[in-house]
């Protein structure tokens, strides 16, 4: 196993989701914990031969899918998350450019004629006044209402979908979401808008995205849904090349940021259901995925001994919260443990794998996730393992990421 450490390594925003705003598709929605167009296309030029199989066992945004389309390869992606399968395929999807003009003089007819009324459906998320100004969410009500009597509401129609992807960021844009935070938070007072500027924003978005989804993708891919942890459920496909980034163990959750999107589209509708599906999801902590910590019990046996160490130090640290956190940070690995162990199954001869993973606090005491990942990829016969630190990241300080490099043969 080998590790590279760079003593003075920059933050490279370059390989950030910041840096993915400016290329199209994957500017179209933004997600915090989404990884770097950048990275992801040098990895793929570096690993991948003609025809090489693309698989991304943690799909998120798609950004590995839509990178491997953009070069001409074919890529497998997979999560647990219906809104993410759903962004994703519409993000990966070819358009045909004489349905884009028909769908744009169909959007423009219909934001031509949106009423203003207070008795349209707002969705259910707890404490919405802190989300939006209530003149605003009157406006975006009337205007969902209205999408949803042109456009139905949000299914397998890709071409539709474009307009709720749109809808999806007018959303977040008009909100007091506040992106100055490795997460999101809240600014201090929600903005008024009135129906005039949010149209006007409405279509710069939608613009927008019409002009990027004219581009061609000369490659295929796809999101599946699947449990990360045991994918050979769900496919039956061989893989060259794994290229993914799962969350990080730092109870930065995605259910967390997607759930103003989720509840609007209508793929949530209450906040049990939210914490039940961020506890199927590998280092999902909302809701009842905190509160199961408690029961939760190790699929697994044998660990690496870095991860009994680390949950030991953190379960001693005196905070009224540590056994449940030392709980959390097991399970993660125990978790990931099962993925990299069913993963195999999935993997031609010599397939090559490349984990972007990031470190993590907690009281003082660091889990050197990179360390533990490369130990349980030894640990289940993977070979030719390395640790490269990427970048630092823009937070407490020792805060990194990695790329763990590895490959397997049968």
């Amino acid at each position: 196993m080998q590790i590279e450490l760079l003593l003075d390594i920059e933050k490279r925003t370059d390989y950030t989701f910041k840096y993915n705003s400016h290329f199209g598709r994957h500017g179209w929605l933004r997600l915090t914990p989404a990884y770097s167009v950048k990275l992801v296309r040098e990895i793929i030029q570096k690993d991948c031969k003609e025809n090489c199989k693309i698989l991304d066992p943690f799909s998120g945004t798609a950004t590995t899918g839509l990178v491997a389309a953009e070069l001409g390869f074919t890529a497998t992606l997979f999560d647990i998350n219906p809104f993410l399968i759903w962004l994703g395929n519409t993000k990966c999807n070819n358009f045909a450019v004489s349905n884009l003009l028909v769908l744009e003089q169909k959007f423009n007819n219909c934001i031509k004629n949106i009423f203003l009324s207070n008795n349209f459906w707002t969705p259910p998320i707890f404490n919405i006044e802190r989300w939006w100004h209530s003149e605003t969410l009157e406006v975006l009500a009337s205007i969902r209402h209205r999408l949803v009597d042109t456009f139905g509401e949000p299914d397998e129609d890709y071409y539709s979908n474009l307009v709720w992807i749109a809808f999806s960021r007018l959303v977040i844009e008009t909100s007091a979401a506040d992106f100055n935070h490795v997460s999101m938070s809240f600014k201090s007072n929600s903005t008024q808008y009135g129906l005039p500027q949010i149209s006007h924003l409405f279509q710069a978005i939608f613009t927008y995205i019409i002009a990027s989804a004219k581009s061609q993708l000369m490659g295929t891919a796809i999101v599946l849904k699947g449990d990360s942890r045991d994918l050979s459920l769900n496919c039956n496909t061989l893989f060259d090349t794994v290229i993914t980034s799962p969350p990080y163990p730092n109870r930065i959750s995605y259910i967390r940021e997607l759930r103003p999107y989720m509840y609007w589209i209508k793929f949530l509708s209450n906040g049990n259901d939210a914490g039940l599906l961020d506890w199927e999801t590998i280092g999902g902590t909302w809701g009842t995925a905190t509160s199961n910590l408690k029961d939760w019990k190790p699929g697994n046996k044998q660990l690496p001994e870095r991860v009994y160490n680390v949950c030991e130090k953190i379960n001693s640290s005196g905070d009224k919260n540590s056994t449940l956190m030392s709980n959390y940070v097991h399970k993660y690995f125990d978790d990931m443990f099962s993925h990299l162990r069913h993963l195999k199954n999935l993997l031609k001869p010599n397939a090559s794998l490349n984990y972007i993973v990031g470190n993590s606090s907690f009281y003082g005491h660091f889990v050197d996730t990179e360390l533990i990942i490369a130990e349980t990829l030894k640990q289940l016969d993977y070979e030719n393992i390395h640790v490269k630190k990427i970048r630092r990241r823009n937070t407490k300080k020792g805060l990194y990421e990695f790329n763990v490099t590895a490959s397997f043969n049968k």
